[in-house]
């Protein structure tokens, strides 16, 4: 979940409309996908638009729900790509040693000696683990770097910074004629 200036967590995007009476399938972000019901009313990016979402079912390809208000599959179909935002004070405080992703970015990352590596600029999921993209110091360029103990041994969020295990840099093997 990426929190936006206005201290609001993006919980979820709408990827489509779900059969012909109005349902639309939900990419959530929420720990219990379905549980992105529970939160109240959800908003757009702008804070302009929202959606109350009446019932929710997790499957395969993401969350299947019921919005209110939106009865056909024209208008669900109009809500494509929405992303889904709340408010962090309707959240749950995180318990001892848990965190909102929103809470890695802007971190600092240093390395094990403390030298400043950039900060944490997104999390991502494909699918296969959490990734942390770290947008290097005096550079545009980003890493990703696999969030796992080993990789980030501290995170202080008291004082804004993550201790970044940088993977080595992997050289392609000289060409044979």
């Amino acid at each position: 979940m990426a929190e936006d200036a206005s201290g609001r967590l993006l919980l979820g995007r709408i990827a489509g409309a779900h059969g012909l009476k109005g349902e639309v399938l939900i990419q959530s972000f929420a720990e219990v996908p379905e549980s992105i019901a529970a939160y109240g009313p959800l908003s757009d990016a702008e804070g302009g638009k929202t959606v109350t979402i009446t019932r929710a079912k997790a499957t395969a390809k993401g969350v299947v729900a019921r919005l209110a208000g939106v009865g056909d599959r024209t208008a669900a179909e109009a809500l494509t790509g929405m992303e889904l935002y709340v408010a962090r004070a309707r959240l749950p405080p995180p318990a001892e040693d848990e965190f909102y992703h929103a809470d890695l970015i802007g971190m600092l990352a240093v390395d094990l000696e403390g030298r400043v590596l950039g900060r944490i600029s997104a999390v991502h999921n494909f699918g296969a683990g959490d990734l942390i993209e770290i947008r290097l110091a005096g550079s545009d360029k980003t890493e990703l770097v696999a969030f796992s103990a080993a990789t980030v041994p501290t995170l202080d969020f008291t004082a804004g910074r993550a201790v970044v295990v940088m993977p080595p840099v992997h050289q392609a093997p000289p060409a044979t004629v």
